[in-house]
């Protein structure tokens, strides 16, 4: 390989350990997008929601966002972000960190309804607040569904690169191999 090339390239030690730490992590924010749940089986608000519940969602949600900026911000540290892949995947980190700070607020959001929902007495609050519960946890499970896709996105990029150095090590062999033998002259008769 040129040394051109190499500048350009994510080490494969690094880029798989980096795959499996963004598989992992992108693991915990789908499942956590599929586990928190607020309506009942049968897609209903429940009649007391549970203001505890919905507060450790945010807590989760503020830890998993706490460790996608870490990941985000080491990489960025890291000289891998310079690279043409390396790039690609810090964009992909710094759409999954946006998106995972904005999970715990609308967590909190729909905890502060649930909050209220009990005290309020007049039926148009109460069908407002129990929305708003609603919209505010379908949107913070949403921001951890598209966190997910972002480390899917990432780990991809870094797959697609590692298979693009598979290519480079194939072809640099293949142009150092020498080059068969070609036919002997004399052994054919005219």
């Amino acid at each position: 390989m040129k040394p051109d090339f190499q500048r350009d390239l994510i080490p494969r030690d690094d880029a798989l350990h980096l795959i499996g730490t963004l598989n992992a992590m992108k693991d915990k924010l789908h499942d956590a997008a599929q586990q928190w749940e607020l309506l009942d089986e049968n897609g209903h608000v429940p009649a007391t929601p549970s203001y505890t519940a919905l507060l450790q969602h945010a807590t989760d949600a503020q830890d998993l966002s706490r460790d996608v900026l870490h990941l985000t911000a080491d990489f960025a540290r890291s000289p891998h972000h310079t690279t043409r892949a390396g790039s690609t995947v810090l964009k992909h980190l710094g759409t999954a960190a946006t998106m995972s700070s904005h999970a715990a607020p609308h967590f909190t959001e729909a905890a502060e309804c649930a909050l209220a929902l009990p005290r309020s007495a007049n039926p148009t609050d109460r069908r407002y607040l129990a929305n708003r519960m609603v919209i505010d946890h379908a949107s913070a499970r949403a921001f951890l569904r598209r966190t997910s896709e972002s480390l899917r996105d990432a780990a991809k990029e870094l797959d697609d690169h590692l298979g693009f150095q598979r290519f480079l090590v194939t072809l640099t062999r293949q142009k150092g191999q020498p080059a068969p033998p070609s036919p002997r002259p004399g052994g054919r008769h005219r």
